[in-house]
């Protein structure tokens, strides 16, 4: 019998793959990046408990574009500052991402907010746009001219905070106790550039990024980089304290419980 390609794998290819994601080489991107000053009330509002704000209302967006071959990606994030104990970090609001095999993999391993959406890096000579869109909205939008070369930063650790959890399957809460994911990045620069532009926040009730305006732009930068990232779980956190907030993942939460039509199936 031909092998049957949805039965069970074998204990040497699960171990194959495990291997071949280990040894994969530094992959760089081109980004655009932005970090603006908001509101504080703003950011303290979108922050589920354990995490608390930071002592300064961050903003930070970075919109990248991998020329992966055969297989170009065009990845985003939009994210606040946020400390978890003595741990200062970044947390996501949402991750657009323009492809499936980004979005699963982060969404279903660490708890990362990704949605398929439309990704822009653009240069022509100096000048710079990048986008993020979903539902024909580019909520945000970075545009400006390249003003000069920076220094290259030293290789860097930064960590993202995520929220790892199932909706459960009546309804009610989740399945299991949610989780808090800290991701961390090892991030290294080959080239850093200083631009000069604004960033322009949309209305969209899809992605409501408007609702943490642009107080003060802290800077714009284009750049090359590569990171790795790995992750770990770092405590369980109280399920009723972030039921108000399961809302950020989705366009629309009753979406979780949306199945194939009635004779479909």
């Amino acid at each position: 019998m031909a092998r049957v390609r949805y039965g069970a794998r074998t204990e040497g290819e699960i171990a194959a793959t495990r291997t071949a994601s280990a040894r994969l080489p530094d992959i760089w991107s081109i980004g655009v990046v932005a970090v603006w000053e908001t509101d504080p009330d703003a950011v303290a509002a979108v922050l589920p408990p354990p995490l608390k704000p930071t002592g300064s209302p961050l903003v930070r967006v970075n919109i990248s574009k991998v020329d992966l071959p055969g297989y170009p990606l065009g990845a985003g994030s939009f994210a606040v500052a946020a400390a978890h104990g003595e741990v200062e970090g970044w947390y996501p609001l949402v991750m657009p991402m323009t492809r499936e095999r980004a979005l699963t993999g982060g969404r279903e391993v660490f708890g990362e907010p990704k949605k398929l959406g439309e990704v822009t890096v653009e240069r022509d000579g100096l000048v710079v746009r990048a986008a993020l869109a979903r539902h024909g909205i580019a909520f945000v939008e970075v545009r400006g001219a390249v003003s000069g070369e920076l220094p290259l930063p030293e290789p860097s650790r930064k960590t993202d905070f995520y929220f790892k959890f199932l909706p459960a399957v009546d309804g009610a809460g989740f399945d299991g106790d949610p989780v808090l994911v800290h991701c961390v990045r090892h991030e290294k620069v080959r080239r850093l550039e200083r631009v000069t532009g604004d960033v322009v926040l949309r209305e969209s009730g899809y992605d409501p990024v408007a609702d943490l305006p642009v107080l003060r732009l802290r800077e714009i930068t284009v750049g090359e980089k590569t990171s790795d990232q790995s992750g770990r779980v770092v405590e369980r956190v109280d399920a009723q304290a972030l039921l108000p907030y399961v809302h950020q993942r989705y366009d629309d939460p009753l979406q979780v419980h949306d199945g194939p039509p009635e004779g479909s199936r």
